[in-house]
């Protein structure tokens, strides 16, 4: 199994930058896709970035050119780096590791979570 610990969060005003790190314990996350989700009040969750087991990413259309998602395997860490942030971007964040075969999905790891909060 994998844990996954998320650290980062906070209080920041508009504008203003955040970066959370997940740490993940218990596997080599380099086999893992990796993604930072989010949830905020009365919304449902939704994927902020995804950076897959080969390196590539994506990002929902809201946060692109703002977030950015990096892995380092070596250290069994995914970090999300938050520009320009707005209200709209509280929420709970969460990081999420997977494994995927032949369409489905085989793990499925959860972070519990760590407050964005983005006011003046």
């Amino acid at each position: 199994q994998v844990k996954l610990v998320e650290s980062g969060g906070g209080l920041v005003q508009p504008g203003g930058s955040l970066r959370l790190s997940c740490a993940a314990s218990g596997s080599r996350l380099s086999i893992y896709h990796m993604g930072w989700y989010r949830q905020a009040p009365g919304k449902q969750r939704e994927l902020v970035a995804g950076i897959r087991s080969g390196g590539s990413s994506n990002y929902a259309d809201s946060v692109k050119g703002r977030f950015t998602i990096s892995r380092d395997n070596a250290k069994n860490t995914v970090a999300l780096q938050m520009n320009s942030l707005t209200p709209e971007d509280t929420a709970v964040y969460y990081c999420n590791a997977k494994r995927v075969a032949w369409g489905a999905t085989l793990e499925d790891y959860w972070g519990q979570g760590t407050q964005v909060t983005v006011s003046s």
